[in-house]
């Protein structure tokens, strides 16, 4: 099955699909950046869920209850650890565990963020080949998940995506 991927500028607590991906921390708490969005509009139960879950590996997803948001579920990416320090491969990972665990739950759209760009450091351009490499490389694999968005919340790391997704298609 094909999926759509797309890029998008915007704020991903608004995103129009049935799931969103939190980019977290192995503990999963969720403090500032895209977690702590999250946990601002959907509430604290979203964090006490995902805690409940972890700590989990660097790389690995888990899902989460959407508290006061309209979806599914939250998944939570851990694209870094307490050293919050990431790299090209858990990237990868990270975005390809999330796009598996949300082809498991049934979901058929899903947004993310650039995952490892805020706290993390990671290069925009770097990010945005491997999230949508992850995307493409998956896409003959997932049954249920249709749509994949990237939603970026600032005019630079639209161009970063936007622009690989250009290149790749």
């Amino acid at each position: 099955m094909a999926i759509k991927i797309e890029v998008r500028q915007g704020d991903i607590t608004e995103a129009d699909t049935e799931a969103i991906v939190n980019a977290a921390n192995n503990h999963l708490w969720m403090g500032s950046g895209v977690a702590g969005a999250i946990k601002r509009k959907g509430g604290i139960e979203i964090e006490e869920d995902a805690v409940s879950k972890g700590p989990i590996e660097i790389g690995q997803a888990v899902e989460s209850i959407a508290g006061r948001l309209p979806y599914k579920y939250v998944i939570h990416a851990a694209g870094m650890g307490q050293d919050l320090r990431t790299d090209e491969q858990i990237v990868y990972e990270t975005t390809k565990n999330s796009l598996l665990l949300a082809d498991s739950l049934g979901v058929e759209s899903i947004a993310f963020p650039a995952i490892g760009t805020g706290v993390g450091g990671f290069p925009l351009d770097l990010c945005a080949e491997k999230m949508i490499g992850a995307a493409k490389d998956l896409a003959d694999q997932l049954k249920t998940l249709k749509r994949v968005v990237f939603i970026m919340f600032d005019k630079a790391a639209f161009d970063a995506f936007n622009a690989e997704l250009n290149d790749i298609f």
